[in-house]
């Protein structure tokens, strides 16, 4: 999510009246979302992901709190914050849809002063909640997703592509020489040119669904879902050329007199190959082509899957 972009808000609601009043007073600062239906509430939830829901009780064929319930049981809308508006006061009702997993209750007919002050708290606390997560996966020196983003999203897409037949691929990247480029220049220096070259490498992964992490140290990861080899390999090329491009300095490089990476990469080569020897396949071939004299590629091809 772009932490800076319009939040949304999806109302949930039979009565016409009701969704357009929260319509207006809702549309001068948010995307607005309506439902007439539960079925429609769960199809638009599920398509747009909206920060939170005002979600109505009482409504034919499905009531909200089974829209809830299946909200928090799909993994894609477990997370949206609901707020239930209902013309149900008896305590019970309210305490039934908090323990379902709503964040807040608001009783029908409802005041709009009441209601703005709910949404604006609620949506406030996903914004905070959101940066917080995006904090959490973030390298703090290169802004680039960290380690334990690359191990969630690498996991979760090798799951998908083996489940689908698609293509994955993954690429390690290691700069040269980089001891001796901090032992010659300092640790600042080092620090200055690592940003450097975490730029240009995220700038060379366009796709959204594609990830450039920071491995540990010196090291940098690239994913990259439904990618064949010989598309991967365009990729880390031209990441690689524009590293090179950089003409950062190191004269203390037995490769090049600029910063230079080497990079080992594998495509998946069947659906019985684990992650783990995916990414096994990938260090083994950027041992090879550090071992080959540096600033160089080296990759394995994958098979049908």
């Amino acid at each position: 999510m772009n932490l800076a972009e319009t939040q949304k808000v999806l109302v949930a609601d039979d009565d016409v009246v009701n969704r357009q009043v929260l319509a207006e007073l809702l549309k001068p600062e948010h995307t607005v979302l309506l439902a007439k239906n539960g079925a429609q509430a769960l199809e638009l939830a599920a398509r747009h992901l909206p920060d939170l829901m005002l979600l109505d009780v009482i409504m034919p064929d499905m009531d909200g709190y089974e829209v809830l319930r299946r909200l928090r049981a799909d993994a894609r809308t477990a997370h949206i914050t609901v707020i239930f508006i209902s013309g149900l006061g008896r305590p019970e009702d309210e305490a039934n849809g908090l323990k379902l997993g709503a964040a807040d209750y608001i009783a029908k007919p409802f005041n709009a002063t009441v209601v703005m002050a709910r949404v604006a708290m609620h949506l406030q606390m996903v914004r905070q909640r959101r940066m917080l997560e995006h904090l959490a996966h973030v390298d703090g020196l290169t802004e680039l997703a960290n380690r334990r983003r690359f191990d969630e999203v690498f996991e979760a897409e090798w799951q998908r592509c083996r489940r689908n037949g698609h293509p994955l691929s993954l690429a390690l990247l290691d700069i040269d020489s980089f001891k001796q480029y901090n032992d010659h220049y300092g640790h600042p220096a080092g620090d200055r040119a690592l940003r450097a070259i975490a730029r240009a490498t995220a700038a060379g992964v366009r796709r959204p669904g594609d990830l450039a992490a920071r491995y540990g140290g010196e090291e940098l990861v690239l994913v990259m879902p439904e990618t064949d080899a010989a598309q991967a390999q365009q990729v880390v090329g031209a990441i690689r050329a524009a590293i090179a491009a950089l003409a950062i300095p190191h004269e203390a490089s037995g490769v090049a007199p600029v910063l230079t990476v080497s990079a080992g990469g594998a495509t998946m080569a069947g659906a019985a190959e684990t992650c783990a020897e995916l990414f096994a396949a990938a260090d083994a071939l950027l041992y090879q082509a550090k071992k080959a004299g540096r600033n160089r590629i080296v990759w394995r091809a994958g098979s049908a899957i």
